[in-house]
């Protein structure tokens, strides 16, 4: 069907307009008529537990991917033309399998959307492995207070940075923010 039917993974920090891109891609495959299939982890109860909504107030329903889910489940009556999974950083190992084995063999471009390290800076299973298994991976920037890149997604609790705690925490703007290396070093007291 598509000569571009690959799996893409666009990632980037905290405010680098992740879901914002994600809904525009949506909008593009509807507005020329195709079915597509938005996702995003169960785990996301943010703004609604069905809706990818970003920041700058654009948002759309969603299909809810949980842990134990496969994305096929998920087709409805006819297999989508498109399929979008915003924070894909918590999907597992085995539905980025099943999304490169949809991109292969059934021809639907996949796009995935997510961070690529948690607040530690290590990364999430599902990033690992896009990062393994994406044909195309492109970063979405975003500037630390500083003016350079920002590349870390630092956690805050009662107005300080946090070094300890389970990787997945869901929060926004009132718990995370991206920044360099340097600054989060420096924040941390580890400069």
């Amino acid at each position: 069907m598509f000569d571009i039917a690959k799996l893409y993974f666009r990632y980037g920090t905290m405010g680098s307009s992740k879901s914002a891109n994600a809904l525009m891609t949506r909008f593009n495959y509807i507005e020329r008529g195709y079915r597509v299939l938005l996702m995003k982890p169960a785990v996301d109860v943010r703004e609604g537990r069905n809706v990818v909504h970003s920041r700058i107030g654009l948002e759309a329903l969603a299909e809810l991917l949980a842990a134990g889910d496969t994305v096929r489940q998920h087709y409805g009556e006819m297999p989508p033309q498109c399929i979008i999974l915003d924070e894909a950083q918590f999907a597992t190992e085995e539905q980025v399998e099943e999304l490169r084995d949809i991109a292969d063999l059934e021809d639907i471009p996949v796009f995935c959307y997510g961070l690529r390290t948690d607040f530690r800076t290590r990364l999430f299973p599902g990033s690992r492995r896009l990062f393994e298994l994406a044909d195309s991976v492109y970063e979405l920037k975003c500037v630390c207070d500083c003016g350079r890149k920002a590349i870390v997604n630092a956690r805050y609790a009662n107005g300080r940075i946090v070094s300890e705690g389970a990787q997945i925490a869901i929060g926004g703007n009132e718990m995370y923010r991206g920044l360099c290396y340097r600054c989060w070093k420096r924040e941390r007291g580890g400069d």
